[in-house]
Protein backbone atom coordinates (compact mmCIF):
# COMPACT_ATOMS: atom_id res chain seq x y z
CA UNK A 1 0.00 0.00 0.00
CA UNK A 2 1.47 3.15 -1.28
CA UNK A 3 1.79 5.72 1.50
CA UNK A 4 -0.08 8.35 -0.98
CA UNK A 5 -3.43 6.13 -1.25
CA UNK A 6 -3.67 6.02 2.74
CA UNK A 7 -3.39 10.19 2.31
CA UNK A 8 -6.01 10.41 -0.29
CA UNK A 9 -8.34 8.08 1.87
CA UNK A 10 -7.41 10.17 4.60
CA UNK A 11 -8.63 13.54 3.01
CA UNK A 12 -11.69 12.35 1.85
CA UNK A 13 -12.99 11.43 5.21
CA UNK A 14 -15.51 13.86 6.71
CA UNK A 15 -14.24 16.39 9.27
CA UNK A 16 -16.22 14.64 12.20
CA UNK A 17 -14.51 11.13 11.19
CA UNK A 18 -11.33 12.47 11.27
CA UNK A 19 -12.07 13.85 14.75
CA UNK A 20 -13.66 10.60 16.00
CA UNK A 21 -10.13 8.42 14.14
CA UNK A 22 -7.87 10.76 16.61
CA UNK A 23 -10.20 10.34 19.67
CA UNK A 24 -9.63 6.21 19.01
CA UNK A 25 -5.69 6.83 18.49
CA UNK A 26 -5.76 8.04 22.10
CA UNK A 27 -7.72 5.69 23.04
CA UNK A 28 -5.04 3.33 21.93
CA UNK A 29 -2.47 5.02 24.01
CA UNK A 30 -4.80 4.81 26.91
CA UNK A 31 -5.20 0.79 26.65
CA UNK A 32 -1.21 0.72 25.47
CA UNK A 33 -0.80 1.84 29.13
CA UNK A 34 -2.72 -0.47 30.61
CA UNK A 35 -1.13 -3.46 29.44
CA UNK A 36 1.78 -2.37 30.96
CA UNK A 37 0.11 -2.18 33.84
CA UNK A 38 -1.49 -5.41 33.11
CA UNK A 39 1.95 -7.56 32.94
CA UNK A 40 3.46 -5.80 35.59
CA UNK A 41 0.56 -6.83 37.93
CA UNK A 42 2.17 -10.28 37.48
CA UNK A 43 5.22 -10.32 38.85
CA UNK A 44 4.05 -9.06 43.00
CA UNK A 45 1.11 -11.80 42.29
CA UNK A 46 3.24 -14.78 41.39
CA UNK A 47 5.92 -13.86 43.77
CA UNK A 48 2.92 -13.48 46.28
CA UNK A 49 2.31 -16.98 46.29
CA UNK A 50 5.40 -18.66 45.25
CA UNK A 51 8.39 -16.22 47.28
CA UNK A 52 6.67 -13.28 48.88
CA UNK A 53 10.25 -11.97 50.37
CA UNK A 54 11.13 -11.70 47.47
CA UNK A 55 9.54 -8.17 46.77
CA UNK A 56 10.75 -7.47 50.54
CA UNK A 57 14.02 -7.32 49.12
CA UNK A 58 13.74 -5.79 45.74
CA UNK A 59 14.41 -2.32 45.33
CA UNK A 60 11.61 -1.32 42.61
CA UNK A 61 8.35 -2.75 45.44
CA UNK A 62 10.00 -1.48 48.24
CA UNK A 63 8.25 2.08 48.14
CA UNK A 64 5.21 0.40 46.87
CA UNK A 65 4.95 -2.05 49.58
CA UNK A 66 5.55 0.83 52.37
CA UNK A 67 2.94 3.26 50.71
CA UNK A 68 0.73 0.60 50.97
CA UNK A 69 1.16 -0.31 54.53
CA UNK A 70 2.44 -4.00 53.89
CA UNK A 71 4.82 -4.91 56.61
CA UNK A 72 5.20 -8.70 56.28
CA UNK A 73 4.35 -11.66 53.47
CA UNK A 74 1.68 -12.71 54.69
CA UNK A 75 0.16 -9.44 54.19
CA UNK A 76 1.23 -9.38 50.50
CA UNK A 77 -0.85 -12.01 49.01
CA UNK A 78 -4.66 -9.89 48.97
CA UNK A 79 -3.06 -6.72 47.62
CA UNK A 80 -1.53 -8.28 45.07
CA UNK A 81 -4.62 -11.27 43.99
CA UNK A 82 -6.79 -8.00 43.75
CA UNK A 83 -4.33 -5.44 41.89
CA UNK A 84 -3.80 -8.36 39.19
CA UNK A 85 -7.40 -9.08 39.04
CA UNK A 86 -8.39 -5.59 38.34
CA UNK A 87 -5.11 -4.75 35.74
CA UNK A 88 -6.37 -7.93 33.92
CA UNK A 89 -10.33 -7.15 33.71
CA UNK A 90 -9.38 -3.78 33.01
CA UNK A 91 -6.94 -5.38 29.91
CA UNK A 92 -9.66 -7.42 29.01
CA UNK A 93 -12.37 -4.15 29.26
CA UNK A 94 -10.48 -1.60 27.20
CA UNK A 95 -9.16 -4.26 24.22
CA UNK A 96 -12.95 -5.10 24.03
CA UNK A 97 -14.32 -1.35 23.88
CA UNK A 98 -11.68 -0.74 21.52
CA UNK A 99 -12.26 -3.46 19.06
CA UNK A 100 -16.34 -2.38 19.37
CA UNK A 101 -15.28 1.09 18.19
CA UNK A 102 -12.52 0.48 15.67
CA UNK A 103 -15.42 -2.00 13.80
CA UNK A 104 -17.96 0.53 14.56
CA UNK A 105 -16.03 3.38 13.12
CA UNK A 106 -15.28 1.18 9.93
CA UNK A 107 -18.22 0.52 8.91
CA UNK A 108 -19.96 4.21 9.43
CA UNK A 109 -17.30 5.10 7.17
CA UNK A 110 -17.60 2.50 4.88
CA UNK A 111 -21.16 3.75 4.60
CA UNK A 112 -20.32 7.17 4.00
CA UNK A 113 -17.80 5.89 1.15
CA UNK A 114 -20.05 4.02 -0.74
CA UNK A 115 -22.76 7.08 -0.67
CA UNK A 116 -19.99 9.28 -1.47
CA UNK A 117 -19.29 7.20 -4.57
CA UNK A 118 -22.83 6.55 -5.79
CA UNK A 119 -23.77 10.04 -5.27
CA UNK A 120 -20.77 11.14 -7.00
CA UNK A 121 -21.24 8.56 -9.68
CA UNK A 122 -24.98 9.68 -9.92
CA UNK A 123 -23.97 13.28 -10.98
CA UNK A 124 -21.88 12.53 -13.77
CA UNK A 125 -22.74 13.51 -17.02
CA UNK A 126 -24.47 11.76 -19.02
CA UNK A 127 -21.36 11.01 -21.55
CA UNK A 128 -19.51 9.76 -18.74
CA UNK A 129 -22.59 7.21 -17.81
CA UNK A 130 -22.50 5.99 -21.87
CA UNK A 131 -18.39 5.51 -21.98
CA UNK A 132 -18.98 3.67 -18.38
CA UNK A 133 -20.17 -0.48 -17.64
CA UNK A 134 -22.42 -0.25 -14.35
CA UNK A 135 -20.68 -3.31 -13.37
CA UNK A 136 -17.36 -1.60 -12.47
CA UNK A 137 -19.53 1.08 -10.97
CA UNK A 138 -21.57 -1.79 -8.93
CA UNK A 139 -18.35 -3.41 -7.90
CA UNK A 140 -16.66 -0.24 -6.64
CA UNK A 141 -20.15 0.87 -4.39
CA UNK A 142 -21.01 -2.72 -3.06
CA UNK A 143 -17.85 -5.08 -3.06
CA UNK A 144 -14.41 -2.75 -3.83
CA UNK A 145 -15.74 0.20 -1.14
CA UNK A 146 -16.15 -2.95 1.32
CA UNK A 147 -12.85 -4.63 0.97
CA UNK A 148 -11.08 -1.47 1.39
CA UNK A 149 -12.81 -1.01 4.33
CA UNK A 150 -12.42 -4.62 5.68
CA UNK A 151 -8.54 -4.55 3.90
CA UNK A 152 -7.49 -1.61 4.04
CA UNK A 153 -8.96 0.30 7.15
CA UNK A 154 -9.50 -1.65 9.67
CA UNK A 155 -6.23 -3.25 8.96
CA UNK A 156 -4.11 -0.18 9.09
CA UNK A 157 -6.05 0.78 12.94
CA UNK A 158 -4.85 -2.82 14.32
CA UNK A 159 -1.33 -1.98 13.05
CA UNK A 160 -1.46 1.37 14.60
CA UNK A 161 -2.96 -0.07 17.88
CA UNK A 162 -0.51 -3.03 17.89
CA UNK A 163 1.85 -0.56 17.35
CA UNK A 164 1.01 0.78 21.01
CA UNK A 165 1.05 -2.12 22.64
CA UNK A 166 3.77 -3.83 21.41
CA UNK A 167 5.71 -0.67 22.53
CA UNK A 168 4.37 -1.16 26.11
CA UNK A 169 4.60 -4.28 26.55
CA UNK A 170 8.40 -4.29 25.26
CA UNK A 171 8.88 -2.04 27.66
CA UNK A 172 7.70 -3.45 30.59
CA UNK A 173 10.12 -6.65 29.73
CA UNK A 174 12.71 -4.89 28.88
CA UNK A 175 12.36 -4.01 32.66
CA UNK A 176 12.38 -7.72 33.56
CA UNK A 177 14.26 -9.50 31.50
CA UNK A 178 16.21 -6.74 28.80
CA UNK A 179 18.32 -9.57 26.72
CA UNK A 180 16.31 -11.60 26.62
CA UNK A 181 13.35 -9.47 25.58
CA UNK A 182 15.54 -7.92 22.87
CA UNK A 183 17.09 -11.34 21.69
CA UNK A 184 13.12 -12.73 21.08
CA UNK A 185 12.48 -9.62 19.68
CA UNK A 186 14.69 -8.98 17.03
CA UNK A 187 14.33 -13.33 15.97
CA UNK A 188 10.63 -12.72 15.67
CA UNK A 189 10.80 -9.76 13.80
CA UNK A 190 13.55 -10.86 11.38
CA UNK A 191 11.06 -13.93 10.76
CA UNK A 192 8.13 -11.73 9.82
CA UNK A 193 10.19 -9.15 7.63
CA UNK A 194 11.46 -12.71 5.57
CA UNK A 195 8.53 -13.61 5.18
CA UNK A 196 6.76 -10.35 4.05
CA UNK A 197 9.50 -10.26 1.91
CA UNK A 198 8.97 -13.59 0.28
CA UNK A 199 4.96 -13.24 -0.08
CA UNK A 200 4.67 -9.69 -0.86
CA UNK A 201 4.18 -10.07 -4.81
CA UNK A 202 2.06 -13.16 -4.79
CA UNK A 203 -0.05 -10.91 -2.15
CA UNK A 204 -0.35 -8.15 -5.20
CA UNK A 205 -0.76 -10.58 -7.83
CA UNK A 206 -3.68 -12.41 -5.53
CA UNK A 207 -5.46 -8.61 -5.41
CA UNK A 208 -5.43 -7.56 -8.80
CA UNK A 209 -6.99 -11.08 -9.52
CA UNK A 210 -9.40 -10.11 -6.77
CA UNK A 211 -9.97 -6.56 -8.24
CA UNK A 212 -10.71 -7.69 -12.11
CA UNK A 213 -12.85 -10.64 -11.42
CA UNK A 214 -15.08 -8.66 -8.91
CA UNK A 215 -15.89 -6.57 -11.76
CA UNK A 216 -16.64 -9.35 -14.31
CA UNK A 217 -18.84 -11.54 -11.46
CA UNK A 218 -21.25 -8.10 -11.36
CA UNK A 219 -21.02 -8.15 -14.87
CA UNK A 220 -21.98 -11.43 -15.32
CA UNK A 221 -24.68 -11.50 -13.20
CA UNK A 222 -26.55 -8.29 -14.59
CA UNK A 223 -26.31 -9.44 -18.19
CA UNK A 224 -27.70 -12.81 -17.10
CA UNK A 225 -30.20 -11.58 -14.78
CA UNK A 226 -31.07 -8.62 -17.39
CA UNK A 227 -31.95 -10.54 -20.15
CA UNK A 228 -33.84 -13.26 -18.48
CA UNK A 229 -36.22 -13.71 -21.22
CA UNK A 230 -33.58 -14.01 -24.20
CA UNK A 231 -31.71 -16.22 -21.76
CA UNK A 232 -34.65 -18.67 -20.82
CA UNK A 233 -35.50 -18.53 -25.07
CA UNK A 234 -32.24 -18.91 -26.61
CA UNK A 235 -31.46 -21.73 -23.60
CA UNK A 236 -27.95 -19.69 -23.15
CA UNK A 237 -28.32 -20.42 -18.98
CA UNK A 238 -25.31 -22.47 -19.32
CA UNK A 239 -23.41 -19.79 -20.95
CA UNK A 240 -23.81 -16.93 -18.05
CA UNK A 241 -23.34 -19.88 -15.58
CA UNK A 242 -19.93 -20.32 -17.33
CA UNK A 243 -18.97 -17.05 -17.71
CA UNK A 244 -19.69 -16.34 -13.98
CA UNK A 245 -17.83 -19.59 -12.85
CA UNK A 246 -15.06 -18.15 -14.78
CA UNK A 247 -14.30 -15.29 -12.94
CA UNK A 248 -15.66 -16.49 -9.32
CA UNK A 249 -13.77 -19.39 -9.05
CA UNK A 250 -9.99 -17.66 -9.42
CA UNK A 251 -11.63 -14.94 -7.18
CA UNK A 252 -12.19 -17.09 -4.79
CA UNK A 253 -8.78 -18.81 -4.90
CA UNK A 254 -7.26 -15.78 -5.14
CA UNK A 255 -9.11 -14.83 -1.67
CA UNK A 256 -8.28 -18.08 -0.26
CA UNK A 257 -4.64 -17.72 -1.04
CA UNK A 258 -4.29 -14.35 0.62
CA UNK A 259 -6.08 -15.39 3.68
CA UNK A 260 -3.56 -18.62 3.92
CA UNK A 261 -0.68 -16.27 3.15
CA UNK A 262 -1.53 -13.92 6.38
CA UNK A 263 -2.11 -16.16 8.64
CA UNK A 264 0.64 -18.96 7.60
CA UNK A 265 3.37 -17.44 10.09
CA UNK A 266 1.15 -17.91 13.34
CA UNK A 267 2.30 -21.26 13.49
CA UNK A 268 5.53 -20.90 12.74
CA UNK A 269 6.32 -18.23 15.39
CA UNK A 270 3.59 -20.26 18.02
CA UNK A 271 6.12 -23.03 17.48
CA UNK A 272 9.40 -20.91 17.45
CA UNK A 273 7.85 -18.99 20.58
CA UNK A 274 6.96 -22.07 22.68
CA UNK A 275 11.02 -23.40 21.86
CA UNK A 276 12.36 -20.25 22.97
CA UNK A 277 10.37 -20.10 26.44
CA UNK A 278 11.28 -23.64 27.32
CA UNK A 279 15.10 -22.88 26.42
CA UNK A 280 14.68 -19.91 28.33
CA UNK A 281 13.14 -21.51 31.93
CA UNK A 282 16.03 -23.80 31.27
CA UNK A 283 19.09 -21.92 31.52
CA UNK A 284 17.09 -19.71 34.25
CA UNK A 285 16.58 -23.13 36.32
CA UNK A 286 20.48 -24.48 35.97
CA UNK A 287 21.73 -21.17 37.13
CA UNK A 288 19.63 -20.20 40.37
CA UNK A 289 19.69 -21.91 43.34
CA UNK A 290 15.71 -21.06 43.55
CA UNK A 291 13.11 -22.33 40.95
CA UNK A 292 10.63 -20.33 42.86
CA UNK A 293 12.58 -17.02 42.63
CA UNK A 294 12.46 -17.33 38.96
CA UNK A 295 8.82 -18.11 38.59
CA UNK A 296 7.52 -14.45 38.93
CA UNK A 297 9.31 -13.81 35.97
CA UNK A 298 8.99 -16.78 33.96
CA UNK A 299 5.03 -16.02 34.43
CA UNK A 300 5.39 -12.74 33.36
CA UNK A 301 7.65 -13.34 29.94
CA UNK A 302 4.70 -16.04 29.44
CA UNK A 303 2.21 -13.41 29.76
CA UNK A 304 3.67 -11.21 27.47
CA UNK A 305 4.99 -13.25 24.86
CA UNK A 306 1.00 -14.67 25.33
CA UNK A 307 0.02 -11.33 24.20
CA UNK A 308 2.46 -10.42 21.83
CA UNK A 309 2.23 -13.12 19.30
CA UNK A 310 -1.23 -12.85 18.42
CA UNK A 311 -0.12 -9.15 18.39
CA UNK A 312 2.40 -9.74 16.04
CA UNK A 313 0.66 -12.24 13.78
CA UNK A 314 -2.28 -9.35 13.75
CA UNK A 315 0.45 -6.71 12.04
CA UNK A 316 1.86 -9.31 9.53
CA UNK A 317 -1.74 -10.30 8.66
CA UNK A 318 -2.65 -6.48 8.27
CA UNK A 319 -0.13 -5.68 6.13
CA UNK A 320 -0.54 -9.23 4.20
CA UNK A 321 -4.25 -7.48 3.07
CA UNK A 322 -3.64 -3.73 2.79
CA UNK A 323 -0.88 -4.69 0.60
CA UNK A 324 -3.48 -7.36 -1.07
CA UNK A 325 -6.10 -4.53 -1.51
CA UNK A 326 -3.77 -1.94 -3.54
CA UNK A 327 -5.68 -2.12 -6.97
CA UNK A 328 -8.67 -2.65 -4.74
CA UNK A 329 -7.99 0.80 -3.42
CA UNK A 330 -6.76 2.39 -6.70
CA UNK A 331 -10.41 2.08 -7.95
CA UNK A 332 -12.17 2.83 -5.04
CA UNK A 333 -10.16 6.01 -4.86
CA UNK A 334 -10.98 6.81 -8.48
CA UNK A 335 -14.41 6.85 -7.91
CA UNK A 336 -14.06 9.06 -4.81
CA UNK A 337 -12.17 11.23 -6.86
CA UNK A 338 -14.42 11.95 -9.79
CA UNK A 339 -15.53 15.64 -9.50
CA UNK A 340 -19.39 17.10 -9.01
CA UNK A 341 -20.08 18.88 -12.05
CA UNK A 342 -21.08 22.72 -11.79
CA UNK A 343 -24.99 21.47 -12.98
CA UNK A 344 -25.54 19.31 -10.28
CA UNK A 345 -28.68 20.01 -7.85
CA UNK A 346 -27.13 18.56 -4.80
CA UNK A 347 -27.67 21.89 -2.98
CA UNK A 348 -31.54 21.59 -3.47
CA UNK A 349 -32.03 24.53 -5.27
CA UNK A 350 -35.58 23.87 -7.56
CA UNK A 351 -35.57 27.13 -9.87
CA UNK A 352 -36.16 25.97 -13.11
CA UNK A 353 -35.04 28.47 -16.54
CA UNK A 354 -38.09 30.57 -17.70
CA UNK A 355 -39.14 29.17 -21.13
CA UNK A 356 -42.03 30.98 -22.37
CA UNK A 357 -41.41 31.57 -26.24
CA UNK A 358 -38.72 29.61 -28.45
CA UNK A 359 -35.94 26.76 -28.37
CA UNK A 360 -33.67 27.44 -31.17
CA UNK A 361 -30.65 25.20 -32.01
CA UNK A 362 -28.00 27.18 -33.76
CA UNK A 363 -25.28 26.25 -35.93
CA UNK A 364 -25.17 22.84 -33.92
CA UNK A 365 -22.07 20.24 -34.73
CA UNK A 366 -21.45 17.04 -32.86
CA UNK A 367 -19.20 13.81 -33.02
CA UNK A 368 -18.90 11.11 -30.33
CA UNK A 369 -15.09 11.39 -30.40
CA UNK A 370 -12.32 12.71 -33.08
CA UNK A 371 -12.03 9.38 -34.56
CA UNK A 372 -15.75 9.35 -35.58
CA UNK A 373 -17.81 10.85 -38.51
CA UNK A 374 -19.86 14.25 -37.60
CA UNK A 375 -23.53 13.08 -36.21
CA UNK A 376 -24.64 16.68 -37.02
CA UNK A 377 -23.07 19.20 -39.22
CA UNK A 378 -24.42 23.30 -38.56
CA UNK A 379 -27.44 22.07 -37.58
CA UNK A 380 -30.11 24.56 -36.90
CA UNK A 381 -33.87 24.21 -35.54
CA UNK A 382 -36.75 26.68 -33.93
CA UNK A 383 -39.16 24.94 -31.33
CA UNK A 384 -41.96 26.90 -30.57
CA UNK A 385 -43.38 27.29 -27.06
CA UNK A 386 -47.07 24.74 -27.24
CA UNK A 387 -45.74 23.33 -30.86
CA UNK A 388 -45.46 19.72 -31.22
CA UNK A 389 -42.61 18.69 -33.17
CA UNK A 390 -41.85 15.34 -34.81
CA UNK A 391 -38.29 14.03 -35.83
CA UNK A 392 -37.57 10.92 -38.38
CA UNK A 393 -35.07 10.05 -40.03
CA UNK A 394 -33.21 6.19 -40.45
CA UNK A 395 -31.19 4.91 -37.67
CA UNK A 396 -28.17 6.46 -36.82
CA UNK A 397 -29.36 10.08 -38.21
CA UNK A 398 -28.82 11.80 -34.60
CA UNK A 399 -32.69 11.77 -33.29
CA UNK A 400 -31.73 10.56 -30.32
CA UNK A 401 -28.50 12.48 -30.17
CA UNK A 402 -30.01 15.97 -30.74
CA UNK A 403 -32.64 15.73 -28.17
CA UNK A 404 -29.94 14.58 -25.96
CA UNK A 405 -27.85 17.87 -26.57
CA UNK A 406 -31.84 19.87 -26.55
CA UNK A 407 -31.89 18.03 -22.80
CA UNK A 408 -28.28 19.25 -21.94
CA UNK A 409 -27.43 15.32 -21.86
CA UNK A 410 -24.91 15.95 -24.51
CA UNK A 411 -22.38 18.41 -25.05
CA UNK A 412 -22.44 20.11 -28.46
CA UNK A 413 -18.84 19.64 -30.06
CA UNK A 414 -19.57 23.49 -31.16
CA UNK A 415 -23.20 25.63 -31.49
CA UNK A 416 -25.49 26.49 -29.09
CA UNK A 417 -28.57 25.81 -27.97
CA UNK A 418 -30.62 28.81 -27.01
CA UNK A 419 -33.88 29.21 -24.43
CA UNK A 420 -35.75 32.36 -24.95
CA UNK A 421 -32.35 33.90 -26.33
CA UNK A 422 -30.44 32.40 -23.15
CA UNK A 423 -27.38 30.06 -24.02
CA UNK A 424 -27.70 27.20 -21.98
CA UNK A 425 -24.32 26.55 -19.95
CA UNK A 426 -23.25 24.76 -16.70
CA UNK A 427 -25.24 27.35 -14.39
CA UNK A 428 -28.73 27.34 -16.05
CA UNK A 429 -28.86 23.24 -17.53
CA UNK A 430 -30.11 21.83 -14.25
CA UNK A 431 -32.60 24.76 -13.92
CA UNK A 432 -33.52 23.81 -17.66
CA UNK A 433 -33.87 20.13 -16.89
CA UNK A 434 -36.45 20.79 -14.49
CA UNK A 435 -38.73 22.08 -17.49
CA UNK A 436 -37.92 18.36 -19.47
CA UNK A 437 -39.35 14.94 -19.29
CA UNK A 438 -38.39 12.19 -21.35
CA UNK A 439 -40.48 9.43 -22.38
CA UNK A 440 -38.34 6.99 -24.01
CA UNK A 441 -39.14 3.39 -26.03
CA UNK A 442 -38.10 1.04 -23.07
CA UNK A 443 -39.71 3.00 -19.84
CA UNK A 444 -38.17 2.15 -16.77
CA UNK A 445 -39.92 0.91 -13.97
CA UNK A 446 -39.07 0.52 -10.56
CA UNK A 447 -39.81 -3.17 -8.85
CA UNK A 448 -42.99 -0.77 -6.30
CA UNK A 449 -46.29 0.43 -6.37
CA UNK A 450 -47.78 2.41 -9.92
CA UNK A 451 -48.24 5.80 -7.07
CA UNK A 452 -44.00 5.62 -6.81
CA UNK A 453 -43.22 4.58 -10.44
CA UNK A 454 -45.61 7.69 -11.54
CA UNK A 455 -43.84 10.20 -8.65
CA UNK A 456 -40.80 8.53 -9.29
CA UNK A 457 -37.68 9.87 -6.96
CA UNK A 458 -40.13 11.28 -4.60
CA UNK A 459 -40.37 10.30 -1.17
CA UNK A 460 -43.72 7.89 -0.64
CA UNK A 461 -44.87 10.70 2.41
CA UNK A 462 -44.14 13.81 -0.14
CA UNK A 463 -46.57 12.53 -3.25
CA UNK A 464 -49.51 14.58 -3.71
CA UNK A 465 -52.33 11.71 -5.02
CA UNK A 466 -54.47 13.90 -6.50
CA UNK A 467 -52.22 15.49 -8.49
CA UNK A 468 -50.95 11.79 -9.41
CA UNK A 469 -54.94 10.91 -10.24
CA UNK A 470 -54.83 14.16 -12.27
CA UNK A 471 -51.58 12.74 -14.29
CA UNK A 472 -52.90 9.35 -14.99
CA UNK A 473 -56.42 10.44 -16.17
CA UNK A 474 -54.64 12.77 -18.95
CA UNK A 475 -52.08 9.49 -19.84
CA UNK A 476 -55.64 7.60 -20.12
CA UNK A 477 -54.26 5.40 -17.80
CA UNK A 478 -56.16 6.57 -14.51
CA UNK A 479 -59.83 4.19 -15.41
CA UNK A 480 -57.07 0.92 -15.83
CA UNK A 481 -54.97 1.80 -12.34
CA UNK A 482 -58.49 2.67 -10.03
CA UNK A 483 -60.11 -0.58 -11.49
CA UNK A 484 -57.09 -2.45 -9.93
CA UNK A 485 -57.54 -3.89 -6.82
CA UNK A 486 -55.05 -1.92 -4.91
CA UNK A 487 -55.39 0.84 -7.29
CA UNK A 488 -52.44 2.93 -7.28
CA UNK A 489 -50.75 0.88 -4.72
CA UNK A 490 -50.37 -2.14 -7.33
CA UNK A 491 -47.12 -3.12 -7.57
CA UNK A 492 -45.88 -3.47 -11.11
CA UNK A 493 -42.98 -6.25 -10.34
CA UNK A 494 -39.20 -5.93 -11.67
CA UNK A 495 -38.83 -3.80 -14.21
CA UNK A 496 -42.86 -3.59 -14.40
CA UNK A 497 -43.48 -7.17 -16.06
CA UNK A 498 -47.07 -7.30 -14.97
CA UNK A 499 -47.82 -4.36 -16.99
CA UNK A 500 -48.32 -4.35 -21.11
CA UNK A 501 -45.96 -1.89 -23.02
CA UNK A 502 -49.19 0.15 -23.72
CA UNK A 503 -49.89 0.62 -19.79
CA UNK A 504 -45.92 1.13 -19.16
CA UNK A 505 -45.91 4.04 -22.13
CA UNK A 506 -48.69 5.38 -20.28
CA UNK A 507 -47.30 5.38 -17.06
CA UNK A 508 -44.12 7.01 -18.46
CA UNK A 509 -46.48 9.88 -20.05
CA UNK A 510 -48.50 10.11 -16.33
CA UNK A 511 -44.86 10.38 -14.76
CA UNK A 512 -43.57 13.17 -17.34
CA UNK A 513 -47.40 15.08 -16.48
CA UNK A 514 -46.81 14.42 -12.50
CA UNK A 515 -43.52 16.36 -12.96
CA UNK A 516 -45.20 19.27 -14.44
CA UNK A 517 -42.51 19.42 -17.24
CA UNK A 518 -42.99 22.12 -19.95
CA UNK A 519 -40.80 19.85 -22.92
CA UNK A 520 -41.79 16.30 -23.03
CA UNK A 521 -39.80 14.27 -25.45
CA UNK A 522 -40.75 11.18 -26.54
CA UNK A 523 -38.10 9.45 -27.89
CA UNK A 524 -39.49 6.27 -30.42
CA UNK A 525 -42.18 5.83 -27.54
CA UNK A 526 -44.15 3.76 -29.39
CA UNK A 527 -41.85 2.36 -31.69
CA UNK A 528 -41.94 -1.01 -29.83
CA UNK A 529 -45.87 -1.22 -30.04
CA UNK A 530 -48.54 -2.92 -31.91
CA UNK A 531 -50.07 -0.59 -34.71
CA UNK A 532 -53.63 -1.04 -31.99
CA UNK A 533 -51.75 0.60 -28.86
CA UNK A 534 -49.43 3.14 -30.65
CA UNK A 535 -52.51 4.67 -32.24
CA UNK A 536 -54.37 4.95 -28.67
CA UNK A 537 -50.88 5.76 -26.82
CA UNK A 538 -50.53 8.56 -29.81
CA UNK A 539 -54.28 9.52 -29.14
CA UNK A 540 -53.03 10.15 -25.74
CA UNK A 541 -50.29 12.12 -26.60
CA UNK A 542 -52.77 14.25 -28.92
CA UNK A 543 -54.59 14.78 -26.59
CA UNK A 544 -52.13 16.57 -24.12
CA UNK A 545 -52.65 20.35 -23.12
CA UNK A 546 -51.65 22.63 -25.59
CA UNK A 547 -49.40 24.43 -23.83
CA UNK A 548 -46.99 21.80 -23.37
CA UNK A 549 -44.03 21.40 -26.18
CA UNK A 550 -44.18 18.24 -27.11
CA UNK A 551 -41.05 16.44 -29.05
CA UNK A 552 -41.31 13.22 -30.98
CA UNK A 553 -38.57 10.91 -32.42
CA UNK A 554 -40.25 8.30 -34.54
CA UNK A 555 -39.05 5.60 -37.56
CA UNK A 556 -42.66 6.01 -39.14
CA UNK A 557 -43.94 9.24 -40.78
CA UNK A 558 -47.78 8.07 -39.44
CA UNK A 559 -46.53 8.40 -35.93
CA UNK A 560 -45.80 11.99 -36.47
CA UNK A 561 -48.15 13.16 -38.99
CA UNK A 562 -50.29 15.45 -36.60
CA UNK A 563 -47.01 17.64 -35.74
CA UNK A 564 -47.00 21.35 -36.52
CA UNK A 565 -43.48 20.84 -37.90
CA UNK A 566 -41.33 17.65 -38.89
CA UNK A 567 -37.61 17.76 -39.00
CA UNK A 568 -36.76 15.05 -41.62
CA UNK A 569 -32.28 14.07 -40.67
CA UNK A 570 -30.60 11.94 -43.59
Amino acid sequence: MKFEQIVKLWNYLSPRRKKQYIILLIFMMFTSIVEVFSIGSVVPFLAAITSPEILFNDARFVPLLKNLNINKPSELLLPATLIFMVASLLSGATRLFLSYATNMLSVVTGAEMSKEIYQKTLYQPFAVHNNRNSSEVISGIMGKSNNVISYVLQPILTVLSSFFIISAILASLMLMEPYVTIGSFSMFGFMYIYIAYRTKRKLVSNGEVINKNLTYIYKSLQEGLGGIREVILDGSQKFYIELYSQSDLPYRKAMADNSYLSSKPRYIMEAFGMAAMAIFAYVSAVNTNSILAIVPILGSLALGAQKLLPIFQQVYASWANVKGAEKIMDDVLGLLGQKMPETSDSDGNQKKLKFENLIEVKDLNFRYNSELPPILTNFNLKIEKGSRVGIIGKTGAGKSTLVDIIMGLLEPESGKILIDGVALDAQNLRPWQRNLAHVPQSIFLADTSILENIALGIPKGQIDIDKIKLAARQAQIGEFVESLPDGYNTYVGERGVRLSGGQKQRIGIARALYKEASVIVFDEATSALDNETEQAVMEAINQLDKSLTIIIIAHRLSTIENCDNIVSLT
